[in-house]
């Protein structure tokens, strides 16, 4: 068995938070899905935090910068986009960049909305967005802290990626 040739993968973790927006109106996109009748989060997006961590991360992996560079709100294009069109965007980034998504992980945390009938749906959203397989999986703090206090929601997002 030849060895791994190390310098052709990389590997980036990152964190998404948002607080459930006051606006009964707002939508709550999560994992690329809509929720309907579950309470939004506020944001110059869509706010959704599990695709939010997932661009991140592999913005981060690629060398791209990281979700506030590429779509941070002194960017008005990007006011209302798609949780889905940012991961889009980060995994075009990506394939510039010379590299593709092996696998990625997303832990979503949070005491709402009730995860476990949709994850199937979330891995099959994600990974057809980025191209390969991502475990999607939610945890709460145990009534701990804001997403405990059920204020919010965040995410955390691993991607590795490896050079063609």
């Amino acid at each position: 068995m030849s060895e791994l040739d190390f310098s052709r993968f990389r590997t980036a973790t990152a964190v998404d938070v948002h607080a459930f927006s006051a606006d009964k109106m707002r939508v709550l996109w999560l994992a690329g899905l809509e929720w309907p009748g579950e309470q939004g989060l506020e944001g110059h997006s869509d706010a959704d935090v599990a695709a939010h961590a997932l661009a991140d991360a592999l913005l981060m992996a690629s060398g791209n910068g990281d979700l506030g560079t590429v779509f941070g709100v002194d960017k008005p294009q990007w006011a209302g986009a798609a949780g889905a069109t940012l991961v889009t965007e980060a995994v075009r980034l990506v394939c510039e960049s010379g590299f593709r998504v092996a696998n990625a992980s997303v832990q979503i945390i949070g005491q709402k909305p009730r995860f476990l009938p949709r994850k199937i749906q979330a891995e099959e959203c994600l990974s057809a967005l980025v191209g390969a397989p991502v475990a999607v999986s939610a945890t709460t703090t145990d009534r701990l802290g804001f997403t405990g206090n059920e204020e919010g929601l965040a995410a955390i997002a691993t991607v590795l990626l490896y050079a063609e």
